[in-house]
């Protein structure tokens, strides 16, 4: 019995990585849904976890915004989503936190609770080094372009975050 129990390792826990945007409703959601997407195609189910949060509260409890909805959809991604606010105590429960520009960074900074857990945080696009960019821009006030061009950032960042976390997940012991 006892020699079943050494051989026996607990299944490793899942690396958690969360997106966050302002509300939780345009942004954050997408790349949710983009990089559950290239987790499930790189047959990562069950290593990887992923969700999203708002650094503000004002959607808590809404549906995406529907022209993010769409053009995930158009795109072939599925979402079920409803708006979370991120709050300090997520912390001890991800791996890596993303912020979707400059802003959210430095907001998810000033609620960190430890120096471990400000080294959590991260500029999605800096898994895009190629782009020369910092942020994923807001299309809440524009049109339906402004949530293609955030698809298309969302998705060149994710092959590169995807990586990362591979990279993560090997380094494991």
């Amino acid at each position: 019995m006892d020699r079943m129990r050494t051989s026996e390792r607990p299944l490793p826990a899942p690396f958690r990585v969360c997106f966050v945007c302002t509300g939780n409703i345009c942004r954050s959601p997408m790349a949710e849904a983009v990089f559950r997407a290239r987790v499930a195609e790189a047959g990562l189910d069950g290593e990887i976890e992923v969700d999203s949060a708002g650094t503000d509260g004002w959607h808590v409890g809404e549906a995406a915004d529907p022209r993010a909805a769409a053009v995930l959809t158009g795109h072939g991604y599925e979402l079920a989503h409803t708006a979370r606010q991120f709050t300090p105590d997520w912390f001890a429960e991800r791996d890596l936190v993303l912020g979707l520009d400059g802003g959210h960074v430095r907001r998810l900074l000033k609620i960190a609770p430890t120096p471990v857990d400000a080294e959590k945080v991260r500029l999605l696009l800096s898994f895009a080094p190629d782009l020369d960019l910092t942020d994923v821009e807001d299309p809440y006030y524009g049109g339906t372009r402004g949530f293609e061009e955030a698809l298309d950032l969302i998705e060149t960042a994710a092959e590169g975050l995807l990586q990362a976390v591979r990279n993560e997940l090997t380094a494991r012991p």
